[in-house]
Parts: structure tokens; C-alpha cells; sequence
């Protein structure tokens, strides 16, 4: 069951890291306008359709990645005061009547989407370059798909949590520091590289000066 989480994790990852590059062809194609537009006063037809079918593509690309990195939001008040298990057991409980219904509602709708417009091969009406965008209605059932493996992963997640007691340890990757700081990491955040870092430390009873900082 690991072995097969580690498949998904893999396959999410490396999608959503390819992807990732499609934020650089955004950003040139907005520079480019900007410096077209404003200094030759020159703007392209595609600079417009180029942004939004990139931010589109990573956004819906990304998803799966993302889940498997437990990166989705998720309102955690309460959640995060719960015994592993009781975690785990909610989440198996919404995987199974909310996420895998609605994975498998947009894998659907997104083929018959995608079918309709390559029939009669779809430009964009956004600007005068018709730019095509039929091929890009097929990331939508691409991202689902993802989504679905990687959902797959998941349930097995909850299921190993339901027995051991504890999450199986993810891939290593970047950490927001919200979740550094509650795994008490807080350490490693301050003492980072050779910066020195200023941290107040209370003084001990009779120390001179209690509002001095001291060189951590």
C-alpha cells in the first residue's frame, strides 16, 4: 500500500512540476505585452488568451500535486485537535461521498466539454488572434484523472492511519512555516543559514535589563 502511494505521489508531482512551468510562459507573454503596449504602443491579440489558458493550465494541473502534499485548504480548527485516527476517519468518510462523486462528475463533464469543442475546433472569442483553444478543454479531464489516482492515494493514507495510529510520513517538499512552527520546528526557522537572528528570551530572576534581547 505504501509502494502504491509513493507511485502517486511520484506521478503527481512530476505532472505538477512540469506544469509549473507554464507560469513562465505567463509571465513572459504578460512582460512582453506590457513593454509592446506601453513603449511601442504596439499590443498584441494573444497576450491576454497566452495568461489565462497558462494560469488555467497550472491551476488545474497543479491540483493533484498539491493534494498530495496536503497543500488544499482546509479548515482546520478543529481538525487539528483530533486523534489521528479520528482524522483519518473523516477524511475516508468525505473522500467517499464528496471528493470521488465529484472527481468523477468533472472527469464527465469535462470530456463532454472537450468533445463538443473539438468537433467544430473552438477559438478563443476573447481576442481577434482565434487563438485555438480546443486541445486546452482536454486539461480538464487530464487534471481529473489526476485528481482520481491521486484520491485513490489518499484513501490508502486513511486506511494505514486507521491502523497505526499515525499519518505515513509524505514526500519531503517545501513546508509552509505555519506547519513548521506546530511541529515545533521552530528552531530551525530562526537558526536558518548564517543570518543572525535576534530572539527575546526571558531573563532569569535578577537579570538586569529584562527588555535586552539576546543573540540566539
Amino acid at each position: 500500500m505504501e509502494r502504491y502511494i509513493h507511485v502517486c505521489d511520484t506521478i503527481s508531482a512530476w505532472f505538477g512540476k512540469a506544469f509549473a512551468w507554464s507560469i513562465l510562459v505567463m509571465t513572459f507573454g504578460v512582460g512582453y505585452e506590457v513593454f509592446v503596449r506601453y513603449l511601442l504602443r504596439a499590443p498584441t491579440p494573444w497576450a491576454f488568451d497566452l495568461s489565462y489558458l497558462m494560469y488555467g493550465t497550472l491551476f488545474m494541473m497543479a491540483g493533484a500535486y498539491t493534494l498530495s502534499r496536503d497543500g488544499h485548504v482546509r479548515g482546520d480548527v478543529l481538525y487539528r485537535l483530533w486523534p489521528k485516527r479520528v482524522q483519518a476517519g473523516v477524511e475516508l468518510v468525505l473522500y467517499i461521498l464528496f471528493f470521488f462523486p465529484g472527481v468523477i462528475a468533472l472527469v464527465i463533464a469535462g470530456w463532454k466539454y472537450f468533445s463538443r469543442s473539438y468537433r467544430y475546433l473552438e477559438v478563443s472569442v476573447m481576442s481577434p488572434a482565434n487563438i485555438p483553444i480546443f486541445q486546452f478543454k482536454f486539461i480538464i479531464v487530464a487534471a481529473g484523472l489526476l485528481l482520481f489516482i491521486q484520491g485513490t492515494a489518499q484513501v490508502c493514507r486513511c486506511l494505514l492511519c486507521l491502523k497505526r495510529g499515525s499519518w505515513p510520513a509524505r514526500e519531503e517538499d517545501v513546508e509552509e512555516i505555519e506547519k513548521q512552527l506546530l511541529e515545533g520546528k521552530i528552531g530551525a526557522i530562526l537558526a536558518h543559514g548564517s543570518e543572525a537572528v535576534d530572539v527575546v528570551v526571558p531573563d532569569a530572576v535578577g537579570d538586569a535589563d529584562p527588555d535586552r534581547p539576546r543573540r540566539s
